[in-house]
């Protein structure tokens, strides 16, 4: 139940509940709900290969019981580094089953990065995909893991399927990896464990995400089967699906929205998951016309190579029902293509690693464009001073905090900053999301930006959310990212770092874009530098990296 000072929205509608009964189980318990009600109903569906829940449970239950055997106890940290398959839906389920807590790896990290985590989190078993087993495999071999599972992305998909990536490399064996004291995943299943009694409580630990480290090294957020319950279960109530659903997961597992949204949301309600291993506009749209997909929850990068893609006017998007997401609010110029073409509103919506993704979505009867939405079930969600305690009234940018049953506990170990990322208010705790914007007077939020992204030219504060929106109307910029540039004069100056279309690649210029920018923003706004490059550097989510770039 939300804290009895927590302050219930005042655009809530009347007759609606801001407030409804959430299990207090483990997370995995709701599996074995799905396999009583649906097992005989595909679940997943893989590269061409489908598996029912029934499946999927006894797979759980093998691993659960494997990991148990190889020494895992309740509470122990367990990496989970592999891109979308089977695989990982089996493995997060089977670490919570048998008591331990996911650590979700991105699968762009490289060796330095899982050497932090392993020295970060303590944990001494890790699963992995084969294919990037190398960044992995020195931490078994100088014995800070105890125990690598490992499995190759291809294994249970159709080898025949014809809608699969491009340029896909193959792993060695589990056969092979096995020489290098890897486990090998399905001898994992076939060792034959059964797990012990179910443990676990609702307030023992279940997910340790790790941010996204912007101010220092990443941090682990750490989320029980409470706080994670309280995310998935809000999602599906604010825009539910249902047992016939096909959805299509081409979020990142590893990432809290495709975590919530895109896996375990299906497995909630009983539909059936059509993953796509890593995004390909081609694909997922191969993928949406051949089972009849009705809901893709994506980032707004996603949305952009979809609509830039020159096919897209050929694509079959008929079968859509439910198109959104989060990550960056979605450019105007590409919701509208995107309704041209579907009939359907791109719902956003905001959260973050410590809340377990969204706090915040769009009506779906009313949603805004480039907005956050309003804060959902039992979310009290406000707008404080920069750095202080008061409210600030409607229209009035600030920092943007919440209270919120999917806040996440604290950092891992992590005391000091833990007690700095929450601010008492009316005694409540609310986090301080570190995200600057607004609530307008229909109790939508919408986001400025982060604080520490701000160009200060000669005075005047530039966001460079905004102006990278106002430059994707530009009819032959693909993507641009806004930061800010040493400037002799004025201290700092506006900087865009564009993609061009690929027909615009030869012919557009410096010069036509800022003369371009001139007619459709204030001059202080306006970049005085544009770099040119083939592509943006991005996280494994998909987010622009814009720390990365000069």
């Amino acid at each position: 139940m939300p804290h009895p000072n927590a302050r219930i929205p005042d655009f809530w509608p009347s007759g609606k509940r801001w407030t409804f009964d959430r299990p207090k189980q483990p997370i995995d318990v709701h599996l074995e709900e799905t396999v009583a009600k649906w097992g005989d109903r595909i679940g997943v569906t893989y590269n061409g290969a489908d598996y029912t829940y029934h499946d999927i449970a006894a797979r759980v239950s093998a691993l659960a019981g494997y990991l148990q055997s190889a020494g895992l106890s309740k509470g122990d940290r367990v990496l989970l580094y592999t891109q979308n398959c089977p695989q990982y839906i089996i493995s997060f389920y089977a670490i919570l089953r048998a008591g331990g807590a996911v650590v979700p790896v991105n699968p762009m990290n490289k060796q330095a990065e899982i050497d932090y985590l392993v020295a970060d989190t303590g944990a001494k078993i890790a699963i992995c995909a084969l294919e990037l087993s190398e960044h992995i495999l020195p931490a078994l071999k100088r014995g800070a893991l105890s125990t690598l599972i490992g499995t190759r992305m291809t294994d249970m998909g159709d080898p025949d399927f014809d809608l699969i990536p491009d340029n896909l490399v193959l792993a060695m064996s589990e056969q092979e990896a096995e020489s290098f004291g890897i486990i090998g995943f399905q001898s994992a299943l076939d060792a034959g464990h059964a797990p012990l009694p179910r443990a676990t409580t609702s307030d023992d630990l279940a997910v340790i995400p790790y941010s996204s480290g912007t101010t220092g090294q990443p941090k682990g957020c750490v989320h029980t089967h409470r706080s994670f319950l309280a995310s998935l279960h809000a999602s599906v109530q604010w825009n539910p699906p249902d047992e016939n659903t096909v959805h299509l997961a081409a979020l990142p597992f590893f990432h809290v929205t495709g975590m919530v949204g895109g896996m375990t949301s299906p497995v909630l309600t009983g539909g059936r998951n059509v993953i796509l291993p890593r995004w390909s506009s081609r694909l997922a749209a191969g993928l949406i016309a051949r089972y009849g997909i009705a809901r893709w929850r994506s980032i707004a990068t996603m949305a952009i190579d979809l609509v830039n893609d020159p096919a897209f006017d050929t694509y079959d998007l008929s079968t859509l029902k439910m198109i959104g997401g989060g990550g960056a609010a979605m450019p105007d110029a590409i919701a509208k293509r995107l309704k041209d073409m579907t009939g359907l509103d791109y719902i956003e919506g905001y959260g973050l690693s410590e809340t377990m993704a969204a706090t915040h979505v769009n009506p779906t009867n009313a949603p805004k464009r480039q907005c956050l939405g309003q804060p959902i079930y039992e979310v009290d969600s406000r707008v404080l001073e920069i750095g202080g305690t008061a409210e600030l009234p409607h229209g009035e940018v600030g920092e943007i905090v919440m209270h919120a049953p999917q806040n996440f506990i604290g950092y891992w170990q992590r005391p000091d900053d833990t007690k700095a990322a929450f601010v008492e208010i009316d005694g409540v705790p609310f986090f301080r999301s570190g995200d600057i914007g607004y609530r307008d007077e229909d109790g939508y939020f919408f986001m400025v930006d982060r604080v520490k992204r701000m160009v200060n030219a000669a005075g005047f504060k530039v966001w460079p959310a905004e102006v990278e929106m106002l430059m994707l109307h530009h009819p032959d910029i693909a993507e641009a990212c806004v930061i800010g540039a040493k400037d002799a004069r004025r201290g700092e100056c506006v900087k865009a770092v564009v993609v061009p279309k690929p027909e615009a690649a030869d012919t557009l210029t410096e010069d036509s874009i800022i003369a371009w920018c001139k007619t459709q923003m204030s001059a202080y706004k306006c970049p005085t530098i544009v770099e040119f490059v083939d592509a943006l550097p991005k996280s494994g989510v998909g987010k622009v990296l814009w720390k990365n770039l000069t």
